[in-house]
């Protein structure tokens, strides 16, 4: 089982960023996909989440209106798409899969993403 994130890196505030998470060795479809990320000395938080039957999302408050969560189940892929990137946003961030029936869970190895003022 793998979950690759990609696409972190250094940004000017107000920029954008989209990171990817390629899931393999697992039914894709059939996990509910989240992103999270953690910040220095912070506790890892809930960044945005996509079920997979309704592709229903849920996001942080702090991430509404900016970051853009979705999934492409024929690529095992999750995408956040990220805008109007703010200093209080960077963080590493994880990739984050889950089956709510079996529980079963997985976690990638995060990228950073780290947004200059």
């Amino acid at each position: 089982v793998q979950l690759v994130e990609s696409g972190g890196g250094l940004v000017q505030l107000g920029g954008s960023l989209r990171l990817s998470c390629a899931a393999s060795g697992f039914t894709f479809s059939s996990y509910a996909m989240s992103w999270y990320r953690q910040a220095p000395g912070k506790e890892r938080e809930l960044v945005a989440a996509i079920v997979s039957a309704s592709s229903t999302t849920n996001y942080a408050d702090s991430v509404k209106g900016r970051f853009t969560i979705s999934r492409d189940n024929a690529e095992n892929t999750v995408y956040l798409q990220m805008n109007n990137l703010k200093p209080e946003d960077t963080a590493v961030y994880f990739c984050y899969a889950i089956n709510w029936i079996t529980k079963s869970d997985y976690w990638g190895q995060g990228t950073q993403v780290t947004v200059s003022s």
